[in-house]
C-alpha cells in the first residue's frame, strides 16, 4: 500500500501535537509494510528537499511565506501530481495541502484526518467554505478525533455518513516507566513548594494559562510549567505582576516531560478556546497516572477527559472553577488517586499508538475494497 500524508510541518523539526501524530501515523504505517511518503512545506526554506525520516519518505516543499499560519508553498501541487498512492490522507485544516489536492485530484483514494475547524481566522471561513466543502465531498472517508468534533463543527454533521472517528494516539511506553523518575521527582519537590500543579504545551493564546496564573492565586504549591511559545514572556510579566514569582516554574522545553510529570500531583489543561480540539498533553498526564482538570470547549478535551471519572471539567475563562477544581483533587487524597487510576486505564484502553493505528489502518481498508467493489462494478 502507498500512502501520502499532507500537512504544512512535520516532526521532525516542527514540535506540535498534529505534527507529532502525523510522524506517528507515518511510521507506523512503514512498519506495517507501507510505502509512505510526507508531503510538507520546508518551513521557510526557499528550496525543495526531499529526505528519508525514518523510514518514511519526506518531500519537504520550497515555502515563500507564510499568512495566518498557512505556509505559501506555490509547487506544493506539482509535487502532489508526481506522487502516486493508494492513499492520499490530508490533514486538516491546511490550506496548501487541500487546494492542491483539489486543483490535482490524483487518482487514488482520499481520506481526511480532521484535526478541528478554522477558529482564529474564523472571518476567512466564509471564503475558504466551498473549498472546504468541496473537499469533503470528494473525500472517501472523514477521520474526526473524537464524536463531540462532529457534533460541534459547523461543516462535520453534513457528512455525518462518511465519518469514522480515529483519536490520537501516544507511545505509551515512556510514560509507564515515570517510576524511573523519582529521584528526579523528590528533588523537584524538595525545591518548591508542594502540592504541584503541572501544564505541558505550547504556550499560545488558546490555552488559557492567563485564567491558570489567575486561578493560582486560591491554588497552594507550585504550577510548573512545560513547553515553549510566544505567550512566554506576557506570562511571566503576569506571574510576577500577580506576586507569584515563587510558586509558578517556567521549565520551558524540556527533551522529556515524563520525569516533571512525575513530580506532579493534578495536572490541567485550561484552554480557553476551541482551537484546543483533543489534548495530547492530558493524555501524557493521564498514562502517568494524574488526574486532569480541563475545560469544557465543545470538542474532543472531555472526550479525552471525563468529568468525575480521569478529572474534572470546568467552564473556560473561569479562574474560580478552575482553582476549586484543583482544590477539591489536591485535598481529596483518595479522590486523587481513584481518578488518576481510572486516567491511567482510560489511556491505555483509547489513546495509545497501536489503538490509533488499528482505527486508521481499518478505514484505510474499507475505503479501498469500496474503490475496488467499484471498479469491478464498472
Amino acid at each position: 500500500m502507498r500512502v501520502v500524508h499532507i500537512y504544512k510541518d512535520y516532526h521532525p523539526p516542527t514540535l506540535g501535537g498534529i505534527e507529532h501524530t502525523v510522524e506517528r501515523m507515518a511510521t507506523g504505517l512503514v512498519r506495517s509494510g507501507a510505502e509512505v511518503t510526507v508531503l510538507t512545506s520546508a518551513n521557510g526554506r526557499r528550496r525543495t528537499i526531499e529526505e528519508t525520516v525514518n523510514g518514511v519518505r519526506v518531500v519537504r516543499v520550497a515555502e515563500w511565506g507564510r499568512a495566518l499560519s498557512a505556509p505559501f508553498c506555490p509547487s506544493m501541487f506539482v509535487h502532489l501530481a508526481r506522487l502516486e498512492a493508494d492513499i492520499y490522507n490530508l490533514h486538516y485544516p491546511n490550506p496548501t495541502g487541500e487546494l492542491s489536492w483539489l486543483s490535482v485530484r490524483p487518482r487514488g483514494a482520499m481520506v481526511v484526518t480532521w484535526h478541528g475547524d478554522i477558529v482564529r481566522q474564523k472571518a476567512l471561513v466564509p471564503i475558504y467554505r466551498p473549498f472546504i466543502h468541496a473537499l469533503l465531498r470528494a473525500a472517501d472517508a472523514i477521520m474526526p478525533t473524537s464524536e463531540p468534533q462532529i457534533r460541534s463543527s459547523e461543516f462535520l454533521s453534513r457528512y455525518r455518513a462518511k465519518c469514522t472517528v480515529v483519536p490520537h494516539g501516544i507511545d505509551l511506553d515512556a510514560f509507564d516507566r515515570v517510576r524511573d523518575h523519582a529521584a528526579f521527582a523528590e528533588e523537584f519537590r524538595a525545591r518548591h513548594r508542594t502540592p504541584i500543579v503541572a501544564f505541558v504545551g505550547r504556550l499560545a493564546y488558546y490555552k488559557g494559562l492567563n485564567v491558570m496564573l489567575d486561578a493560582m492565586r486560591e491554588i497552594p504549591g507550585t504550577l510548573v510549567i512545560v513547553g515553549a511559545g510566544p505567550e512566554r514572556r506576557a506570562l511571566e510579566a503576569q506571574r510576577d505582576r500577580l506576586g507569584l514569582t515563587a510558586r509558578v516554574v517556567f521549565a520551558g522545553r524540556v527533551p522529556d516531560v515524563v520525569p516533571y510529570l512525575a513530580a506532579a500531583d493534578v495536572g490541567v489543561l485550561p484552554s480557553s478556546h476551541p482551537t484546543e480540539n483533543f489534548g495530547l498533553s492530558m493524555v501524557e498526564m493521564m498514562a502517568c497516572g494524574i488526574p486532569v482538570v480541563c475545560t469544557e470547549l465543545g470538542t474532543g478535551t472531555t472526550f479525552v477527559n471525563q468529568n468525575r471519572e480521569t478529572g474534572l471539567v470546568v467552564p473556560p475563562g473561569d479562574a474560580g472553577a478552575l482553582a476549586r477544581a484543583v482544590r477539591a483533587l489536591l485535598e481529596d487524597d483518595a479522590l486523587r488517586r481513584r481518578m488518576g487510576e481510572a486516567a491511567r486505564s482510560r489511556a491505555h484502553r483509547l489513546f495509545s499508538t497501536e489503538e490509533m493505528m488499528r482505527g486508521l489502518e481499518a478505514v484505510y481498508e474499507r475505503v479501498l475494497a469500496g474503490r475496488r467493489a467499484e471498479a469491478l462494478q464498472g
